[in-house]
């Protein structure tokens, strides 16, 4: 038998009902032991997740490295963004850490750039 090419195949298939299209997706099973549906239909998620990929994280966590020499805006800052008391944002200040998790990547841009106006280093993780 001659081998077909991907255009032949395909014209084949146009010219087949649903039920023949069906009892030929179920000779390849028996014949090769591989569901060919399930095969485009899995590929196709793989495409779309790697777009994402490509892309980066979508949130990340805004870490205070150092609050640099001006302290008290940073707590200023720190007090804004997450709600937290006097001395909370004094000890994050003071030692670093997570200042929000979970934002995203536009808003994180926005707090860093807000954080670095004061003279603090801030990282998104």
């Amino acid at each position: 038998m001659a081998k077909l090419t991907r255009e032949e195949f395909i014209s084949a298939l146009k010219e087949m009902t649903i039920l023949e299209i069906n009892d030929l997706v179920e000779a390849m099973k028996e014949e090769f032991g591989i569901d060919p549906s399930a095969v485009a239909v899995a590929a196709a998620p793989q495409a779309s997740a790697a777009a994402p990929a490509e892309e980066g994280p979508s949130t990340v966590n805004i870490v205070l490295a150092s609050a640099g020499a001006n302290k008290l805006a940073v707590i200023k800052i720190v007090r804004d963004i997450t709600g937290l008391g006097l001395k909370e944002a004094k000890d994050i200040a003071d030692n670093g850490g997570v200042v929000k998790e979970n934002v995203k990547i536009d808003e994180a841009n926005e707090i860093k750039a807000k954080f670095e106006e004061a003279g603090a280093t801030v990282e998104l993780k």
